[in-house]
């Protein structure tokens, strides 16, 4: 039985932890906060409840397989999961509305027909089978195994863009998100749906690469679920399984130093001086200079740290997540759609504010109304979340009070379209800003980590698990395969597989 330190009590950090105990080590989560499940938090305010994190789970698969593999109790007796259907709607700056069904391609193909005219769901359908293809090419070496020592394989893009002809010219293939949309999809309405996609993860549409295009195909075939309670409730069930399989939490225990012995990681150093000795270490936060002295955990060579290209792209950093929570007096509407996507009409000028530090005029506006008596006091009420992707803190100081107001306003204003009479029936409001996240989870400047992409030379990639420091590992968004929760149960997964069988893991079978 080995000692483990965890460094951070994120979800890809719980999962770890929770299969490492399960192997038969001794695991001990460090977490420098109070609570647990790092991005994923909850704000209740007089009986009305919000998720201040991620508000929908993609590929539940990946907790199923947790659940199983720690337990005998499936993830369904943990949580209530709910299929989120329609999965979305979205509303376009000319007043088209399109709700699009949960995991039905059929569906998909259908409500774009009848929504932007004959032929958009045929041209969304054709853009998916190429997306598919792009999914069965990378899925395994960019999802399921850890990051190889030959990762440059995933520097070239799996996506099979359709050939572009110019007069006089030799073809072109579409290489961007932008391209694609401009190129492949003919309805501009199209390319915004595309263009919303790789926004919400953080992604500039004129610059990700277009294997982007796996992100809607994972969400159109697998589906949006809502977890009762929260996304919050997912993550208070990792960290009881994590319990029940005796891991130790010691929160408020905040990391300093990973210790080095013998040129191995061998413990941890907490800021009160304490050290605590380990066989291995798992770095479940972003790494930050000095944390382990002396030491390059990963040179250039080994693979590109996602931030750095950015900024050598002119962007300023890693977006982060502006969230307005609206608790309203009245019953939600009958007919009300769980998540509306409010598209700008100019989405080009969003993308150039965001991405080069400054704030949206018209920011594309995701709002959330979910059916869950948790969220509200009683049935006269509501609670709504709004969500916009903005540039990080520092690029935007979001600790000014007037402007985090006039932001505020500007997503309230772009939710009156879907929700009825909002400013009449606002109680009260709250805002959470990428300032509050970095204050909260330790983020430098509340960015969140996008998933890992293949193409663009290997720039959308993230660092491996496996790190120079023998017993020393990462997981986590910020690490192989990067951001988002399905992402980071994956990572967990990884980690726990490289510890438990040594450099030989190849990954899920």
């Amino acid at each position: 039985m080995a000692r483990i330190a965890v460094i951070g009590a994120g979800m890809g950090a719980m999962a770890a932890a929770s299969r490492l105990a399960v192997a038969g080590h001794r695991v001990t989560v460090y977490e420098r906060s109070e609570t647990f499940g790092g991005s994923v938090g909850r704000y209740a305010h007089e009986g009305f409840a919000f998720d201040t994190g991620p508000a929908l789970l993609h590929l539940p698969a990946v907790y199923r397989d947790l659940f199983v593999k720690t337990g005998k109790e499936p993830l369904e007796r943990c949580v209530a999961l709910t299929q989120v259907d329609p999965a979305s709607r979205h509303v376009f700056a000319d007043g088209t509305a399109l709700s699009l069904p949960n995991a039905s391609r059929a569906g998909v193909v259908a409500a774009l027909d009848a929504a932007l005219g004959g032929g958009a769901g045929a041209a969304w359908g054709e853009f998916l089978d190429r997306a598919r293809d792009a999914w069965d090419r990378s899925r395994r070496p960019l999802l399921e195994e850890p990051l190889r020592a030959d990762w440059q394989v995933l520097g070239r893009d799996p996506y099979p863009s359709l050939r572009r002809r110019r007069l006089l010219r030799a073809a072109r293939e579409a290489g961007t998100v932008a391209q694609i949309g401009a190129w492949e999809l003919p309805d501009p309405r199209l390319a915004a749906l595309l263009d919303g996609y790789a926004l919400s993860y953080g992604l500039d549409p004129r610059r990700a690469p277009a294997s982007a295009a796996l992100l809607p195909y994972l969400e159109e075939t697998f589906g949006s679920w809502y977890v009762g309670g929260g996304i919050r409730a997912l993550a208070q069930a990792v960290h009881e399984r994590c319990l029940a399989r005796r891991v130790e939490f010691v929160l408020g225990g905040e990391v300093v130093r990973v210790v080095e012995k013998d040129g191995r990681a061998a413990g941890v150093e907490l800021a009160d001086g304490t050290v605590a000795e380990a066989d291995h270490v798992v770095l479940g936060i972003r790494p930050r200079p000095g944390l382990v002295p002396g030491r390059e955990l990963w040179r250039d060579g080994d693979v590109t740290v996602q931030p750095r290209p950015a900024q050598d792209r002119g962007q300023t950093a890693v977006p982060g997540r502006f969230v307005v929570m609206l608790a309203l007096r009245g019953a939600r509407s009958a007919d009300a759609v769980h998540r509306v996507v409010v598209h700008p009409a100019d989405g080009g000028a969003e993308q150039e504010a965001v991405f080069s530090g400054r704030v949206a005029e018209h920011p594309t506006v995701t709002v959330l109304r979910p059916d869950d008596p948790s969220t509200r006091p009683d049935d006269a009420h509501e609670a709504v979340t709004l969500t916009a992707t903005v540039a990080p803190h520092g690029a935007v100081d979001w600790t000014d009070t007037a402007r985090r107001t006039r932001f505020a306003d500007a997503l309230i204003d772009a939710a009156a379209a879907v929700v009825p009479d909002v400013r009449e029936r606002l109680l009260h409001t709250a805002v959470r800003t990428p300032a509050e996240t970095a204050a909260d989870t330790g983020a430098e400047g509340g960015s969140v980590p996008a998933p890992a992409l293949a193409g663009a030379g290997g720039a959308y990639l993230h660092p491996g698990n496996r790190t120079r420091l023998p017993g020393l590992h990462a997981v986590g968004g910020w690490s192989h395969p990067g951001g988002g929760l399905a992402h980071a149960g994956m990572s967990g997964a990884l980690v726990a597989g490289l510890i438990v069988e040594g450099d030989g893991f190849r990954g899920s079978q």
